[in-house]
């Protein structure tokens, strides 16, 4: 089984989210419905702009903490080091 850690954002320069899950297709997708309230449904965060893949948990754990520690500026260099348009990569995902 795979993990993930994962970031969304309202859009280019807006606000981001660091999370991790087993299933990031079914994760997004909650995301993108607000089927659970919290900060990504009240500040519209859905956008899929930067993930990685695990093959244990704890690894992927560790990770999303150090991410969620970083200042935004460091987010914003990962971000735009594979995904420099910040594109939704949420469709490539899904096929």
């Amino acid at each position: 089984m795979s993990y993930y850690v994962y970031i969304l954002a309202s859009r280019k320069d807006g606000a981001t989210y660091v999370g991790v899950t087993n299933d990031l297709v079914r994760r997004v997708y909650e995301h993108r419905l607000k089927a659970v309230p919290g900060f990504t449904s009240k500040y519209n965060i859905t956008r899929l702009v930067w993930f990685e893949a695990y093959d244990d948990p704890v690894s992927a754990i560790a990770r999303e903490k150090e991410l969620k520690k970083w200042k935004r500026a460091w987010k914003v260099q990962l971000i735009e080091q594979d995904n420099p348009g910040w594109s939704d990569l949420y469709e490539s995902i899904c096929t």
